[in-house]
Order: structure tokens, then sequence, then C-alpha cells
């Protein structure tokens, strides 16, 4: 592993590369999986809105970057993914449920196609250990399979003012750049890719460096951002972001036991594709119909829904939360949840059961948040 990424002396947890950066700005740091992170600089909202309005920097080195190279290499890809690899062609990025033979969900990956056969898979940071093994098991045809985590950095830049600070970061006029495309280029740092991609709602930029490198970049976007009122953003408000904008948290929305259509990502699913993992069980699901689905949901008044919590209609359990927060955008408290099948329209009441207490509630469409383009 490489020696910027340490280990905490009392935690055992992982160091960010831009750990020191964090704590010089103020951050709080808390726990997030295996890594140490800032979970907040000032405040969540203040953050939030930031993001919403203006621009701000997340440091997301803690996500995992393999590389699959070969001959076979697209086959195998999109043997691994639910969703089509013929939607792909170099320069472009797709977003895929990746599952197991019985439906249940791996991971969920963004993949960059490099070249026709080489192929980028980003993966969420609780996941790289486990992902790596599990694409080593299921590697039926001989490709070249890299973990390339501990030397890759990943920043983020999100916000109405993205594309303005990027340009000036880069030199780089970046109209033709379209959402979920990518571009590859050499500059003094090594080579950069730069993705249109977020996990935000916003329109915003992921910047993938070597990862010796991360700490000067993130330098200069605060050299170039400060006249623009760039802000660092913390794990708290990159989850108030996501949720708003109805965006899955592995571990919350989707999990070894949700599969991608309990989830509302049927879209992500290649279905006139037949040869990858988990079709069948997935085929025999849909068929059958769901029995539960994600839906989103305001509480009426006061209460936070957390992971957990108890869905109710008249008193009889009908379903969980996966994730909720206070919504900075809205200035109400909203929530993702897995409810049965006939209470899950837009409109029905529930009572989310928080601490023994039930607080009405109801569903309402998603996402929550949708930016004006």
């Amino acid at each position: 592993m490489s020696d910027t990424i340490v280990h905490d002396e009392v935690t055992n947890l992982k160091k960010l590369p831009l750990h020191k950066e964090h704590e010089r700005l103020g951050a709080r740091i808390g726990a997030f999986g295996s890594w140490l992170v800032p979970i907040q600089y000032t405040s969540i909202i203040e953050e939030h809105q930031a993001v919403r309005h203006s621009v701000g920097i997340f440091d997301i080195s803690h996500m995992g970057e393999f590389f699959v190279s070969g001959a076979n290499a697209r086959r195998l890809v999109n043997q691994w993914i639910t969703n089509d690899i013929e939607k792909l062609w170099p320069g472009r990025i797709l977003y895929s449920p990746v599952c197991r033979e019985n439906g249940g969900t791996v991971d969920d990956v963004l993949v960059y196609e490099m070249a026709v056969d080489r192929y980028l898979i980003v993966v969420n940071a609780s996941n790289v250990e486990k992902d790596f093994a599990w694409f080593g098991s299921h590697r039926s045809l001989d490709v070249v399979l890299q973990d390339k985590s501990p030397e890759t950095g990943m920043l983020s830049v999100q916000g109405p003012l993205s594309k303005d600070l990027v340009e000036k970061v880069f030199s780089r006029n970046l109209a033709g750049l379209a959402y979920y495309h990518f571009q590859a280029f050499q500059t003094d740092l090594g080579e950069i890719i730069l993705s249109e991609t977020g996990y935000t709602g916003e329109k915003g930029y992921e910047i993938f460096c070597p990862i010796h490198q991360v700490v000067t970049l993130w330098q200069r976007f605060f050299e170039h951002g400060a006249p623009m009122g760039l802000k660092p953003i913390g794990f708290g408000a990159r989850d108030t972001l996501r949720l708003e904008a109805k965006m899955c948290l592995y571990g919350h929305e989707l999990t070894d036991d949700i599969t991608p259509l309990e989830a509302g990502l049927s879209w992500a699913i290649g279905w006139g594709k037949e040869d990858f993992i988990g079709f069948e069980a997935l085929k025999r699901q849909r068929e059958a119909g769901l029995k539960h689905k994600l839906v989103g949901f305001e509480i009426v008044g006061r209460g936070i829904a957390r992971e957990g919590c108890v869905l109710k209609v008249n008193e009889d359990a009908v379903g969980r939360v996966t994730s909720g927060t206070y919504s900075p955008t809205l200035k109400k408290n909203i929530g993702l949840g897995l409810i049965a099948v006939p209470y899950s329209q837009v409109g029905q009441n529930i009572d989310v059961e928080v601490r023994g207490n039930l607080h009405p509630a109801k569903i309402i469409q998603t996402p929550f948040y949708k930016r004006q383009k």
C-alpha cells in the first residue's frame, strides 16, 4: 500500500491522504467504514447549501478503482454487471449494480470504458476487498484484473459553479464534456481522469489523479476557487445531498438482501442480455411481482427517521427505513424506505416509529430534489 495512506495508531482506521488538510481546516473527523473521514467542517446545512448554490469539494480518495484489461475484458465485464455494456464506448461511463446469483446486490459501480479492451470500475469504499475477491472468483474469461485503489486519489467538485472552477484548474474547455462522459489527459501531476459525474444531484465532476499528487491538486482547487467561495464538504452533507437526489447508498438502499428491482433500478438492468450474473433470479422476481419496493416519504412535523425504523400502517409493520435525514433544501424531514407494495403508492399515509413514538408521514414523489437544467 502507498505510504500516503496510513493507519491511525489508536483506531487502526485508514487515514485519507488529505487527513492533515482536513484537520487544518477544522474538520470534525469520524469513522466511515474502515476510514477516518471529515464529517463536517462548519455545519452540514451550510456545506449542503454551498453545493446547491455555489461550489464545494469533497475528498473521496477512499473509493476503490479496479482496472480490467485484455481481449475478453468487454465480454467479461458485461457478465459481471446488470446493465448493458453495449451502451458504452471509449469516453463513456455506465452506472450498474453487480448482483449475486440470487439477485442480491454485491455493489453498485461506475464502469468507464478507457478503450475497447480496458475498463475502469469504480466501487464503494466499504466493498473494495469484497468486490475484488468477487470479481476474481467470477473471472470465467482470461483478463488482467488490477486493484489500483492504493495508488489513486479522487476528488469531487460539485455545484452550479463547478464547471467554471474545473476549467480554471485544468485550463480546459469542458463545453464538449457531457454527463456520464470523461476525459483522460496528462498534466504536470501525471494522468488525470475527469468525469462529469457526482453523488449530489448537482452538476459536478469527479477527478482521479496519482495519490501522491492529491494534496497538490486539492490545494490548487482552493487557490482558484477561493474567489468563488469554494468550501470543503464533509461526509455529513454528502449524505444529505445524495438522499435528496434519491441516490442509493450501498449498505442502506442496496445490500446482499436487497435487489436492484426492489431499489427501483430496473432501468439499470439489461433485460436484452441474458448472460449476466443474477439474471435468472431477477427475471423470476420481475415475473412474480415485487413484495417490497423503495419509496420516499416525508414526516409531518418533527422527528427524524433513521435506518431500521419501522414503517407502519394502522399499527401493523409494513416496512423499514433505509435512510433518513433533515432536508436542508426542503426544510422537511425526509427518508427512504422499503415498504410492502400495497402501501407504496404516492399519497399513502404511514407512521414512522422513532424511539418508540409514532410520527405521521406520507409517501411522496421522488427524487425529493431535482436541479433545474
